[in-house]
């Protein structure tokens, strides 16, 4: 059965573009591909299609894409936001996992967008990685926000609360969360750092992210560790000893 993909597009020149890359690495002719350019046509495209694999635009000329996810409740399709206004890709796409590519579109990075969406068909938890997304996008930073994390099984929604720390693995980042089994993702710390920054996480040692909201004590007498609520220990490394000091205080002082 032949994978299906919908291009929604309103720029018919980029639109067209898309189409052409993807036939171009269709070479073992898997793919079904389709057009829509509005939020309309893409609803209705959605409905009588189901596509496996779904590129959409953010602004379209009849509304936002944001529009045809809130109409259509159950997509069950691999999403991937394609956009020009990459202040529409900062927290809100990373938090939920969901894929995106900033135009003008790299031919290389559309294939691995489409390699990636092809294994994970199926997979996916779509609904609940697009309410983390329209979350993060209305700026919701309670203490019940979420986070989609995607290792190689799927993806697993948590809490961000529910953190401990997070460890470097190479090019990957091991989760360590509060009463559940770890979770590794193929993102570096680095970007992990930056996404959770605002959210009284600090990068503690060069291989450690910390929410300081699980730390228990911090030990002195041998070296400097991090006791956090769950008995695990980490490091903390000489140069960000005052960092992650004064951000305790400032958390529990301010």
């Amino acid at each position: 059965m032949k994978i299906k993909i919908l291009v929604i597009d309103n720029e018919l020149p980029i639109r067209k573009a898309m189409v052409r890359m993807i036939e171009h690495f269709n070479t073992d002719n898997q793919y079904e591909i389709f057009e829509a350019e509005g939020v309309r046509s893409g609803i209705e495209a959605i409905q009588q299609i189901g596509p496996d694999i779904l590129f959409l635009d953010i602004e379209l000329d009849d509304g936002l894409a944001f529009d045809i996810l809130k109409e259509i409740n159950e997509i069950e399709a691999q999403l991937i936001f394609t956009t020009a206004h990459n202040h529409y890709a900062v927290k809100a796409f990373e938090y939920s996992a969901l894929d995106y590519l900033l135009k003008p579109i790299s031919p290389s990075l559309l294939n691995n967008a489409l390699s990636k969406a092809k294994q994970n068909i199926n997979k996916s938890n779509l609904k609940s990685q697009i309410q983390i997304m329209m979350d993060s996008i209305n700026k919701n930073q309670s203490q019940d926000q979420k986070i989609a994390l995607k290792d190689i099984s799927g993806i697993k929604i948590t809490k961000i609360k529910d953190i401990l720390y997070c460890e470097a693995n190479g090019p990957y980042t091991t989760f360590f969360i509060e009463n559940e089994k770890e979770v590794t993702v193929s993102k570096n710390l680095k970007e992990y750092e930056e996404l959770l920054g605002g959210l009284n996480f600090v990068r503690c040692h060069h291989s450690y992210l910390v929410n300081l909201a699980k730390i228990k004590s911090i030990d002195k007498s041998d070296g400097l560790i991090i006791h956090l609520d769950n008995h695990a220990q980490i490091p903390i490394s000489f140069r960000k000893k005052e960092e992650i000091l004064n951000a305790i205080e400032k958390l529990y002082l301010s």
